[in-house]
């Protein structure tokens, strides 16, 4: 591990400290609603992303910031050149809210617009999943790889978009699809921790019709590292820059084993 992404897995896992003491005082927590159904944010993420700003800004000066919670979700000129972070201070608000453990700190890093470090840490698990371009994935130290198992003999994880009622239809047509050709289904609430479920095995397909790039940005390269693949839902690479859909796949489910969820 280089000594930067160790810094920053330091503070993912410092920032897992906050979210802990915000779950120890959930019912008196102040609660707002953001653009869309059942999107919330708390005192709590608001507190996390102002703590993972100073903390990385001190750890990487030069580098830019796109977070969650600050309002601004335009991908700017300057972030496709040097270092830029991309950060969720909790995804899976709704699961912190409700007192579920499928809520993480997200914090990717892009280099030049591409990912380059990816830290994704749930406190409640204390499930540190992290990579770096070239070096693999890597949870709690141990290495990990998709799974090389067929769709067929493996589960998938899909997201609801609920924030984006105008997607829900088509996402359950695809969701009644993919119990028909895998296992079963999950729905985690954290797309972050879908795709590193994902990413360490778990799973064999995710998709979501719509995430935020904070969603991604850093879970997307601890997949890749892991010997998957991540596209958008017409089969295109991702663009660092937007929020986008998303389709991810394991080392052992083909793009034609998954060719019935691609928009064509």
């Amino acid at each position: 591990m280089t000594e930067l992404l160790e810094k920053i897995c330091g503070t993912a896992k410092d920032a897992g400290k906050i979210i802990l003491e915000g779950s120890e005082k959930i019912r008196s927590l102040t609660v707002e609603n953001k653009t869309g159904h059942g999107n919330f944010v708390t005192e709590y993420d608001s507190r996390v992303q102002t703590f993972l700003i100073d903390r990385l800004s001190k750890i990487l000066p030069e580098a830019h910031f796109l977070g969650e919670e600050n309002g601004i979700e335009v991908f700017k000129e300057e972030y496709s050149s040097g270092f830029t972070f991309v950060l969720d201070p909790i995804d899976g608000t709704t699961n912190f809210i409700k007192g579920w453990s499928e809520s993480v700190t997200s914090i990717g890093l892009l280099k030049d617009g591409a990912p380059y470090i990816g830290v994704v840490y749930n406190p409640f698990s204390d499930w540190l999943y992290y990579g770096e371009k070239g070096q693999g994935a890597y949870l709690n130290g141990e290495r990990i790889h998709t799974s090389e198992e067929p769709l067929e003999n493996a589960l998938t994880i899909i997201g609801t978009a609920p924030y984006y009622p105008e997607l829900t239809d088509k996402c359950f047509v695809l969701g009644r699809e993919a119990v028909r050709r895998s296992i079963d289904i999950r729905r985690g609430g954290s797309a972050a921790t879908d795709l590193c479920r994902l990413a360490s095995g778990q799973a064999g397909m995710f998709f979501e019709l719509r995430l935020g790039l904070w969603d991604f940005a850093a879970a997307s390269l601890i997949l890749t590292e892991a010997g998957g693949e991540i596209m958008d839902i017409k089969g295109e690479p991702l663009k660092y820059n937007s929020a986008s859909s998303v389709v991810a796949l394991s080392k052992g489910v083909s793009r034609s084993q998954a060719a019935w969820v691609f928009d064509t």
